[in-house]
């Protein structure tokens, strides 16, 4: 049930520092139990290894399986390994690792006018742009859109639980050739766990219980999985919990108002369920259906948005609305049900490959807050925001003989979205009335067809693609929406062309151009919302356009005895950004302002990326990146920085593995933001930082390993760009803010798991 205004207040937690001493003696102690464990006689006692990895596969960025050098774009892979060693209670901490991604995720001090942070995990930033511009799938389904109106707002990633994925891609650039709109920036595609990832080696039965502890936020999780099968027919389900508290900051200001720089206090805890069950029907075709379903909710005690010290009424403050408690709970569901049909024929001379998905997913986001205020009538906000969708895509793969062999790829996508969001609560602010829509509920249908040749030769490659999409948002209530709602169709051609030339083994360059869109969403065609006691009310747009990418991406890979490499540069361009602007008005009752979203601001953002590889042999193994962006919008023929863009950022790591551990440090460092790459000065533009980890994993046995690591080991103060901006540099009388250090990154914590596989 929800909180009642008079909800009782939660104590201020205290927070657990760990020393550089204790932080010293955890690494020492896991190198030593590493050496240790090294010398115990058994079977796990061989030399390393010697033999290179196993080439990793991208499925992302043509949609079929290529070795990430066969494909003329910028991807990276993380598999079930590396997101285990990471340790990563997040995505946003699966992928801190890459130079040129971040995940905006604010500290939570929300109030009555501002959601701050409450969204959590808002979305994915690559290369400078961020939110619903980059596509986000897992198994293939559109994870639910980011939606915001005024102090209501809701993240993307939060749906995800780490614990159930095998696996992760990144692919830079426009997908809109292969996925269709969104996809403006690039993609993350994430896979769940299936029972053939434990199944190996021919076992019937396997699984894995794991227990893990995090300090930053004081967090537990405990996961478990079996799976078990015969060779026809499969089946895997997963459990997993995690409990914890408010993400540590480097704020020492426990004071219960506006003043507070320390975290608010907060409880946090999430349930996932996976379960997947495959049946081999003969040696060509198999089904699979999969369920999964995650729940996220949190309580936050938001001092921060507590008056100091409240003031009566007065002439010249005539509603004293200072807050006294203000007190939120939210919660995050997402549920989902896909039906697969592979067929794999593998020794086949035409059709080798025909894959079918149908799906349905849930998603839903509510924020409800109670707020005590001075002497003015305590009020409440109950906002929600649902999405529900169905979906069917299909794709085939053949192998085309002729003058020119190629594997041809093919296939379509439908699906239909309802996207609802409603307002509600006690005491509406002046001149409105609860409930009220933001925009109407509306019917988003998507349709789209491909169309990919992969013409591979001895020193060449390429691959043309090309898609057509046509989508459609219809309003099916308009019941509690103040605006005109309106329709809005259109459609999109996205062709893409890529290149790879292998001269030798030490240099393979290759090139991509590529298109790409982002049709409108449902609440920037129908943004419909009045206040004319007030003066503004804002209109739909049946005329606005979609957001469309062109990218060009050239580099050059290549591998020099046990070093690897790979240099990236692009030019990505953007037009038509979606904007929400004045249109006329004066801000009175009798000519209010009108607002309208409107196609407005043409984008570039430039950079490159330096990705270094190193195999060192005797178990040891080496990696630098680097990367660097730029970036501006263009409106009226007046260039503006785009903020959304990161500033640099390197990346140097060492690794070293043995039969039974492996240990690895690795060293991030973050260029500060200057004043020129931003669109207003008077933002606070975080300085210089250099953050060092420590990873250790030892194995005791064939079913027992412990992972630790220390993180931010030297306890650095630093702040992260994609979380502090918008941040004001200075406070209402010109001194420095003084909340800047709320929004700082964790200082130095610790995890640990252990796990048992069988």
């Amino acid at each position: 049930m929800p909180p009642h205004s008079n909800h009782p207040a939660r104590p201020c937690l205290a927070r657990t520092r760990i020393t550089p001493i204790a932080a010293a003696c955890l690494s020492l102690g896991l190198a030593v139990s590493g050496a240790a464990s090294a010398q115990t006689p058994g079977a796990l006692d061989a030399a390393p290894r010697e033999q290179p990895p196993l080439p990793l596969i991208s499925v992302t960025a043509t949609r079929t399986e290529r070795a990430l050098d066969d494909v003329p774009a910028t991807v990276t892979s993380h598999d079930r390994q590396a997101i285990e060693q990471r340790g990563a209670r997040d995505l946003k901490d699966l992928l801190d690792d890459e130079v040129d991604l971040s995940v905006r995720a604010s500290q939570p001090r929300p109030s009555a006018s501002s959601s701050g942070g409450r969204a959590g995990q808002e979305g994915l930033n690559i290369r400078g742009l961020e939110g619903n511009q980059v596509l986000l799938l897992i198994d293939g389904i559109r994870l639910p859109s980011a939606f915001s109106f005024g102090p209501f707002s809701t993240g993307r990633l939060d749906t995800v639980d780490v614990d159930t994925l095998a696996g992760a891609e990144v692919l830079r650039g426009p997908s809109s050739s292969q996925y269709g709109s969104d996809g403006l920036a690039g993609a993350l595609s994430l896979r769940t766990l299936r029972a053939g990832d434990l199944l190996q080696g021919g076992k019937t039965l396997a699984g894995f219980a794991k227990l893990g502890m995090h300090s930053a936020d004081r967090s537990v999780d405990t996961t478990a999985a079996l799976a078990l099968g015969t060779d026809a027919l499969k089946g895997l389900v997963l459990l997993s919990h995690r409990r914890g508290h408010e993400t540590d900051n480097q704020g020492d200001n426990d004071s219960r108002s506006s003043n507070r720089t320390s975290p608010n206090p907060l409880d946090h805890h999430a349930t996932s369920l996976l379960g997947s069950l495959s049946y081999q029907l003969n040696a060509r075709h198999s089904l699979e259906a999969t369920l999964e379903g995650r729940r996220r909710e949190q309580h936050t005690q938001v001092w921060t948005a507590v008056a100091p010290t409240p003031e009566p009424p007065t002439p010249a403050n005539p509603y004293a609305n200072q807050t006294v408690s203000f007190v939120a709970d939210d919660e995050v569901s997402r549920e989902r049900l896909s039906l697969t049909h592979r067929y794999d024929d593998a020794q086949g001379t035409g059709l080798v490959q025909w894959q079918t998905q149908l799906h349905a997913q849930h998603a839903e986001v509510h924020q409800f807050h109670a707020e005590d205020r001075a002497f003015s009538a305590d009020r409440t906000r109950d906002n929600r925001y649902e999405e529900r969708s169905v979906g069917l895509s299909t794709q085939g793969a053949a192998l085309v003989r002729g003058p020119v062999p190629q594997r041809l790829s093919f296939g379509m996508d439908l699906a239909q979205s309802q996207l609802e969001a409603r307002r509600d609560g006690t005491v509406a602010p002046f001149g409105e009335t609860f409930p009220s829509k933001p925009f109407p509920d509306t019917r988003y249908r998507t349709a789209g067809a491909f169309v990919q040749s992969e013409i591979d030769g001895e020193a060449f490659t390429v691959i043309p693609a090309l898609r057509f999409d046509r989508f459609s948002l219809s309003p099916t209530s308009s019941s509690g929406f103040s605006g005109q709602a309106v329709s809005l169709s259109d459609q999109a051609v996205t062709p893409r062309i890529g290149a790879i030339w292998r001269i030798s083994p030490g240099l393979a360059p290759y090139a991509q151009w590529a298109l790409g869109f982002r049709a409108p969403q449902p609440d920037q065609v129908n943004n419909g919302f009045s206040n004319i006691a007030s003066g503004y009310t804002s209109i739909g747009n049946p005329d606005l356009k979609p957001e469309h990418a062109r990218s060009i991406e050239i580099g050059t890979r290549g591998q020099l005895d046990a070093l690897r490499w790979q240099l990236a540069l692009f030019d990505n361009r953007y037009r038509d950004f979606i904007s929400q602007e004045m249109v006329s008005g004066s801000f009175t009752p009798n000519d209010p302002a009108v607002f309208q979203y409107v196609n407005l601001a043409h984008a570039r953002i430039r950079g490159g990326e330096l990705k270094l590889e190193w195999q060192g042999g005797g178990g040891w193994t080496g990696q630098f990146a680097l990367a660097r962006a730029q970036g501006s919008s263009e409106t009226d023929g007046q260039h503006t920085p785009l903020d959304t863009v990161n500033p640099l950022r390197a990346r140097l790591a060492l690794r070293y593995e043995a039969p039974r551990w492996s240990a690895s440090a690795q060293w991030q460092h973050i260029d500060g933001k200057a004043a020129k790459d931003v669109s207003d000065a008077s933002q606070f533009l975080p300085p210089d930082a250099d953050v060092v980890d420590l990873f250790a994993q030892w194995r005791f046995n064939a079913t027992w390993s412990l992972r630790g690591a220390v993180l931010n080991l030297f306890d650095e103060t630093y702040w992260r760009w994609s979380d502090v901006r918008g941040v004001a540099a200075a406070s209402g009388s010109g001194q420095p803010n003084p909340a800047l250090s709320a929004f700082t990154a964790p200082g130095r914590s610790v995890q640990i798991a252990l796990r048992a596989d069988f």
